[in-house]
């Protein structure tokens, strides 16, 4: 199972301030130990909102939103993507995290991502093999 690790930006993060060396090295011990572990897929810190963009979609229409945004507590300063055997087994990692921001609250969603076997009939013999291609090309052209 795959989950989505998610750290929740704040004012701090969307303002633009770098963690300190301190939280930096802590975190890296912490992704070292996910990646003996095996669970660690990918992770990343995210630059703020002011720096991106959105894009909505309305019917045949596509508008660009450009950054900041302002619900900060909806947004995201960071990700992990564990492969870990339940939802519990995610929870205990995140839960031995640093905390994304010392001397402030902070929160992390975990969600599970979709699997192929998830979506049952509705994936097709030819969108499986589809995807199935996909993933093979995005792997040999990480190598």
């Amino acid at each position: 199972m795959r989950f989505m690790a998610i750290v929740k930006a704040n004012k701090e993060s969307e303002a633009g301030v770098l963690p300190d060396p301190q939280l930096l090295e802590a975190m890296g011990k912490f992704n070292e130990e996910l990646v003996k572990a095996g669970v660690m897929l990918a992770g990343e810190g995210l630059q703020p909102s002011s720096k991106g963009a959105r894009v909505r979609f309305s019917g045949n229409k596509r508008t660009v939103i450009d950054g900041p945004f302002s619900e900060t507590k909806e947004l995201v300063a960071g990700f992990w993507l564990l492969q870990v055997k339940s939802k519990e087994e995610a929870i205990e990692w995140i839960k031995r995290s640093p905390n994304p921001f010392p001397g402030a609250d902070s929160e992390i969603e975990i969600r599970q991502v979709f699997e192929a076997e998830d979506f049952g009939a509705n994936l097709t013999p030819e969108v499986r093999e589809q995807e199935e291609r996909l993933r093979n090309q995005m792997a040999a052209k990480r190598q």
